[in-house]
């Protein structure tokens, strides 16, 4: 099977393990997860507002799981308007398909809930799960750009383009708090 431009990593390589498949898709998505739940974790993080970190954990899984949801969904409504005529996936195998999104957001739902538990305040976890995040993005940019056969300097500059994204988002929560 000849393997397709994009997807060889660094080396001439194919991707391993659960980047083996189409890891563009797995790498967007996760990476829009981790944009997701940072913002979500900034904005339910509220100076002076009585701390809940389990009703935060539950709306940043929440919004997680609904985005990929209408995502996968729209790719089906926009398959069927094209008129192409090619088979899309099903409605259920499309909505399945965004699991990355939901997934990415685990860690900072995790923290959540150890506050929730007790094992730190909110506002910790809230501040470590920004800063995971944002070294999160940074990995994930630099994978993408290695899988897609971009040398390691290369690859440290796109990780820390994808890495300014959080680094945007810990600055306008500190600004706006």
């Amino acid at each position: 099977m000849p393997e397709r431009a994009g997807h060889r990593a660094a080396g001439g390589a194919a991707p391993r393990g659960i980047l083996r498949r189409r890891p563009e898709r797995w790498l967007f998505k996760g990476i829009y997860g981790l944009v997701l739940a940072s913002a979500l974790v900034a904005a339910l993080d509220v100076p002076g507002d009585e701390a809940n970190p389990g009703q935060d954990a539950l709306w940043v899984l929440l919004t997680a799981l609904t985005s990929g949801a209408a995502h996968g969904y729209a790719h089906v409504i926009a398959q069927r308007a094209s008129g192409d005529g090619t088979a899309g996936p099903s409605r259920l195998r499309a909505v399945l398909a965004e699991w990355p999104l939901a997934a990415a957001v685990l860690p900072t739902v995790m923290m959540l809930l150890a506050a929730e538990a007790g094992w730190w305040a909110e506002e910790t976890a809230a501040d470590t799960a920004l800063v995971l995040n944002t070294l999160l993005l940074f990995a994930l940019g630099t994978s993408a750009a290695r899988t897609a056969g971009l040398g390691r300097l290369s690859s440290c500059r796109a990780g820390a383009l994808d890495m300014l994204i959080g680094l945007v988002i810990i600055a306008a929560d500190a600004l706006i708090e």
